[in-house]
C-alpha cells in the first residue's frame, strides 16, 4: 500500500464537506441554512430556504463534489478497495463536514453523484425509486430512504449478475457492494427523525410547509 489510498480517502471527505447548500443561503438570505425546516444543509432545505433554482444549483453541486472525489480517487489507481472508502468518504464529509462544525446535510445528492460513476445502473435504478415514490406520495424522505435501501440491493444484483470481472485476485464487485452498503447506511441513519414522523404521519409532503427536526439542536441567538 502506498500513501495515495489514505490521501484519496482524506481527499474525498474534504471535497464533501464542502458547504454548498449552507453558502447558497447564507449569501442568498443571509441565514444558517440549519436554522429553517429541516435543520438539514441540503437541497430541499435549500428549496424551503431559497427557492427552486437555489435548490437546484445546490443539488448540483453536491452531485458534484460527491463525483469530483470519485474521478481523484480513480486517478490515482489505488485499486476497488481505496476508491469505495473515498466514495464512502464524501458522503460523510457531507454528512458531517468539518467546516460546519460536523452538521451537515443527509447525503443523498452527493451519493448521487458518487454512484453515477461508481454504479450508473445501479444508481438510475434508484433514482427511479425515489422518483416514483416521491411523486406517489409527495415524501422526499420515503424517496430517499427507499432510494438508498435499494441501492447495495441493486449492486448485489447487478454484480451476482456477473457484471464485475476479478482483476488479479481482486473483485471490484465486493469492494462496490461494501461501498454502496456503508453509503445507504449512513443516508438512512441520517433520516432517522425523518422515519419516526413518517410514521407518526406528521412528515411534511414536497410543497408543504415543513416541521423542523426535532433532534436538531436550537438554532443560536444571533447578535
Amino acid at each position: 500500500m502506498t500513501a495515495a489510498g489514505p490521501v484519496a480517502v482524506v481527499a474525498a471527505y474534504l471535497l464533501g464537506s464542502l458547504p454548498w447548500s449552507y453558502l447558497i443561503v447564507r449569501l442568498h438570505r443571509g441565514i444558517d441554512v440549519r436554522t429553517i425546516g429541516s435543520r438539514s444543509a441540503g437541497a430541499t432545505n435549500v428549496l424551503r430556504a431559497s427557492g427552486k433554482w437555489a435548490a437546484l444549483l445546490a443539488l448540483l453541486l453536491d452531485a458534484a463534489k460527491g463525483a469530483a472525489a470519485v474521478v481523484l480517487a480513480r486517478s490515482l489507481d489505488e485499486g476497488s478497495w481505496w476508491l469505495a472508502a473515498a466514495a464512502v468518504a464524501a458522503v460523510a464529509g457531507h454528512v458531517f463536514p468539518l467546516f460546519l462544525g460536523f452538521r451537515g446535510g443527509k447525503g443523498v445528492a452527493t451519493a448521487a453523484g458518487v454512484l453515477a460513476l461508481l454504479a450508473p445502473v445501479a444508481a438510475l435504478g434508484a433514482l427511479a425509486v425515489f422518483v416514483v415514490l416521491v411523486a406517489w406520495k409527495r415524501y422526499v424522505s420515503l424517496g430517499s430512504i427507499s432510494a438508498a435501501a435499494a441501492l447495495p440491493l441493486l449492486v448485489g444484483v447487478y454484480w451476482f449478475g456477473g457484471a464485475y470481472r476479478i482483476d488479479h485476485g481482486v473483485d471490484p464487485g465486493a469492494a462496490l457492494l461494501a461501498g454502496t452498503a456503508a453509503i445507504a447506511v449512513l443516508v438512512i441513519v441520517k433520516h432517522r427523525a425523518n422515519l419516526v414522523r413518517l410514521r407518526a404521519g406528521t412528515e411534511s409532503r414536497l410543497g408543504a410547509k415543513s416541521q423542523p427536526d426535532p433532534e436538531a439542536p436550537e438554532p443560536e441567538a444571533s447578535g
